[in-house]
């Protein structure tokens, strides 16, 4: 079962590993001690209302840490010693504010009426920083227990971005000093689980590719910078400016009555080369921009983790043109190794890990797990990994009797030592009478 420490030796260890790197890497995430020495005082754990979504006879609660972060708390009543400690998406750009994990608990909310309690934390700070958020992810564990009480059987849940988020905790702090593992399973969901520097390159060829097609981000009459950046430092872009650019260039959501040639045109070009669905662009583009900002000028010093430079693009109607006049650009290999030494993981997973992820995702592309799982292949860790997908089309949220499923076949390969065979969780969906049931065999 696992180990619950009082203090946070392992997480000052890993502060310390990372400040450790000199000042290039002091802009990945602040180098502030974590733990008891940190300046912010801790909150004690304050009652809140529960969303209605997780049912009666649950008790919500929120604390900050002493960090900075918020945790929001789920406690059912009769808890009989099982918790998922939840790593969140995004990341986010706004602050951290004492409510913000309500939502991810109301979206999953069927993990707290199936019995378990809940701890997810905001992480200390807005924008990226994988290492940072896996110190906070492993900090709410760390006090839970001091307030509500020492776990039987802890899982590590991460969706999304916290996919990355959940499987670097695992990895870093996922195990006692003794070796034994700090949690018992592993869940990622729709994960960001091929790593930092694989994970955003397509949307720098994005930037590049809109860029070619409707020359307005940057517009002519904006200052100019290389599209990599997401934007210049300190601009102030909004999301809805980056919209209107994006629907003036290509018409996107106007009826094809209202749209012109050169719009529809455009957008045609720009989602046959880059692949994307329509309903995608503005979202993808979103993250391109201002998660890109975040990520070169506050993490990354100004450097360029991205590189196009032999790039072929193809499936506009001059791909000739196309690939001779599109903005090139070459990665800076310190911001490479700044990006993988936060973001890319080794493989080495301490417990069994499940991940589930939706054939159709349409943010993070199903093709990430076969690149997770030659990660751990090579890290000897294969037998603690089986990848299941289900054919939802969803990103954000899989369906409850995907969640559930899973739920089940982590316990019972941890209760028995047996892994779960990924073609029998259509059928074990079934006989848990669950519906809908969408695993793919």
């Amino acid at each position: 079962m696992s180990g619950v420490r009082s203090d946070a030796s392992k997480l000052k260890g890993a502060r310390t590993a990372l400040c450790g790197l000199g000042v290039a890497l002091a802009v990945l995430a602040a180098c502030a001690p974590v733990g008891a020495s940190a300046s912010l005082p801790q909150d004690a754990p304050t009652s809140i209302d529960c969303p209605r979504s997780l049912g009666p006879n649950v008790r919500c609660y929120n604390l900050r840490d002493d960090a900075g972060a918020w945790l929001v708390v789920a406690v059912p009543q009769g808890w009989t010693g099982r918790l998922i400690v939840h790593a969140h998406g995004g990341p986010r750009m706004g602050a951290p504010e004492a409510d913000d994990g309500l939502a991810d608990l109301d979206r999953f909310a069927v993990m707290v009426r199936r019995g378990y309690a809940w701890v997810g934390s905001t992480y200390r700070r807005a924008g990226y920083g994988v290492r940072s958020a896996a110190e906070d992810v492993e900090r709410s564990r760390l006090l839970f227990a001091e307030h509500f009480g020492a776990p039987t059987l802890t899982l590590l849940h991460g969706q999304s971005w916290g996919g990355n988020v959940a499987a670097k905790t695992a990895e870093l702090h996922g195990r006692n000093p003794d070796g034994t593992p700090v949690y018992d399973g592993i869940l990622l969901t729709n994960g960001v689980v091929n790593g930092g520097t694989r994970a955003y390159q397509f949307r720098a060829d994005l930037r590049a590719v809109y860029q070619y097609f409707c020359r307005n981000h940057p517009a002519p009459s904006d200052p100019q910078y290389p599209v990599w950046q997401g934007l210049p430092a300190g601009a102030t872009m909004t999301r809805a400016e980056l919209r209107r650019r994006v629907v003036d260039c290509t018409g996107l959501g106007l009826s094809a009555r209202d749209r012109t040639a050169a719009q529809s045109r455009a957008k045609r070009q720009i989602l046959a080369v880059t692949g994307l669905e329509e309903d995608e662009l503005i979202d993808h583009l979103n993250w391109a921009t201002f998660t890109f900002q975040d990520l070169v000028h506050l993490r990354l010093g100004g450097r360029n983790p991205f590189d196009n430079s032999t790039r072929v693009y193809s499936g506009s109607d001059d791909d000739a043109a196309l690939n001779a006049g599109v903005e090139r650009f070459a990665a800076d290999p310190e911001a490479v190794a700044l990006l993988a030494y936060d973001a890319d993981l080794s493989g080495d997973i301490p417990s069994p890990t499940l991940t589930v992820h939706a054939l159709h995702d349409p943010t993070v592309f199903h093709s990430a797990e076969a690149v997770y799982a030659e990660t751990v292949r090579a890290a000897g860790r294969s037998d603690l990994l089986v990848q299941v997908t289900t054919d939802e089309s969803d990103h954000s949220r899989l369906e409850d009797a995907s969640y559930l499923t899973a739920l089940d076949a982590l316990e019972g390969w941890i209760e028995t030592g047996r892994r779960p065979d990924p073609t029998g969780f259509q059928a074990r969906c079934r006989a848990l009478s669950l519906t809908p049931c969408r695993f793919v065999d």
